[in-house]
């Protein structure tokens, strides 16, 4: 039987062509069940799991190094974000857990020098380090920084960009906190998805 153009080019579409879960993630929508982690070491000195937000009205997690500009010039904001939501008498008395991520294996991204880095800043939130970079693949993050808000169910309710703008002088939507204000309100996101910014994750090629 003779397939027709149409039944070849919907085939080849459906072979070829990438498919995104989200508008600008390949391996997570809006409203999936975020990906747990257990044990992964942090910038504290501790072991950081997945299960220790569980009190936690929302987490809010950053996909970060120090290698990148761009991810260092957001710390701050960041750090600001988690002081403000997450203390227990935060916004509307309900708490947000913050934690940052990095899995580059470059040097001035290993552990030891986010440690010296955390320290240094006195940051309020850990960062933790997965040499594996399961974490990131896990969420298809791709940039660094770049930003996921999760709800109480542990559902994602954003996930992009920070704000609109790297100069801090000209930002006019605030993408992340306006995301958590509404999931702590049991909301959805005004924005849901935006492309994030910065440098690429420095993925090790995956081997068969």
């Amino acid at each position: 039987m003779r397939m027709t153009l149409t039944a070849f080019l919907i085939s080849w579409i459906f072979v070829v062509a990438p498919v995104f879960a989200g508008q600008y993630n390949e391996v997570l929508s809006i409203g999936d069940p975020a990906p747990a982690w257990n044990e992964l070491p942090g910038t504290d000195g501790k072991a950081h799991s997945f299960g220790e937000f569980k009190d936690d009205e929302a987490i809010v997690i950053a996909f970060t190094c120090l290698s990148c500009p761009t991810a260092v010039d957001y710390e701050k904001r960041f750090d600001t974000l988690a002081k403000k939501y997450g203390a227990p008498d935060g916004t509307a008395g309900r708490k947000a857990g913050f934690i940052a991520v990095c899995v580059n294996r470059v040097p001035e991204d290993r552990l030891d020098k986010l440690t010296e880095r955390a320290k240094r800043q006195q940051l309020a939130f850990p960062v933790i380090y997965d040499e594996s970079q399961k974490i990131a693949r896990d969420y298809g993050a791709i940039f660094t920084p770049e930003y996921y808000v999760l709800n109480k169910q542990r559902k994602v309710t954003y996930m992009g960009a920070f704000d609109d703008a790297t100069d801090s002088t000209k930002v006019s939507k605030h993408f992340v906190e306006d995301a958590l204000i509404s999931t702590l309100a049991n909301e959805s996101a005004p924005i849901k998805e935006t492309l994030a910014r910065g440098c690429r994750i420095r993925y090790a090629p995956l081997r068969n």
